[in-house]
């Protein structure tokens, strides 16, 4: 296992509370693709409560693909990688979504102290401190309110969302938010932009901590 004696975490700044998350996803129009009207995120928000949560969208009303070019980074839209146009395929995995179009995730935390793990140590890790891995979807929702969760050097990745093959084997891509030098097939004038990209399932990486919270529900209690 990495070295984790030195925590790295850095203290980021509180979600707005939910019913400013719903006019957030309103303003950036997210109810007409997931299919829902104004009204009912508001009266979602208003009912749901809970300080410091995250409102999320089903990833089946609102999917990953959908969701990244609304992040924006220096005035820069998001964007998926060009090898990952099955984005969209990278579903819940080992992790229980509430049977409703929206759902708040409580806890959000960006994992900066297991910064450096692969996926596959990382999640164990994550089981035994009773946390979830965020979902692809779930993460997008985080930058989306909270544009500081995506630092340089201080990105994450999103294992909750998995591929599972034909064959029944999970892809070894798994999905991670960071933010893009530019470099290669990105094209230049992506430096900066939010980048929805993937790492493999055994690969460590300095700058990549692993996004997780402590539960979903429809309600804060």
């Amino acid at each position: 296992m990495p070295d984790t004696t030195q925590d790295t975490s850095t203290v980021l700044p509180g979600l707005p509370d939910l019913s400013a998350q719903a006019e957030r996803l309103i303003e950036l129009g997210v109810h007409e693709t997931a299919g829902l009207s104004a009204a009912e995120i508001r009266d979602f928000a208003a009912a749901a409560g809970g300080d410091g949560a995250l409102l999320a969208v089903h990833p089946d009303r609102a999917p990953a693909s959908a969701l990244a070019p609304l992040l924006r980074r220096d005035g820069k839209p998001g964007f998926v990688v060009v090898d990952m146009p099955d984005v969209d395929e990278f579903t819940p995995e080992a992790v229980e979504l509430p049977h409703a179009p929206l759902y708040i995730v409580t806890g959000v935390d960006r994992g900066d102290h297991l910064s450096n793990w692969s996926p596959e140590e990382a999640l164990p890790a994550l089981t035994k401190e009773d946390r979830t891995p965020l979902l692809l979807t779930e993460g997008i929702h985080w930058v989306l309110q909270q544009p500081r969760a995506l630092e340089r050097n201080r990105c994450f990745m999103t294992i909750g969302s998995r591929l599972r093959k034909p064959n029944g084997k999970l892809d070894a891509r798994t999905p991670a938010i960071w933010i893009s030098n530019g470099t290669g097939r990105d094209g230049s004038e992506r430096r900066n932009a939010p980048k929805v990209g993937w790492c493999w399932w055994n690969n460590r990486h300095t700058w990549l901590g692993f996004a997780s919270g402590t539960g979903r529900g429809t309600d804060a209690a």
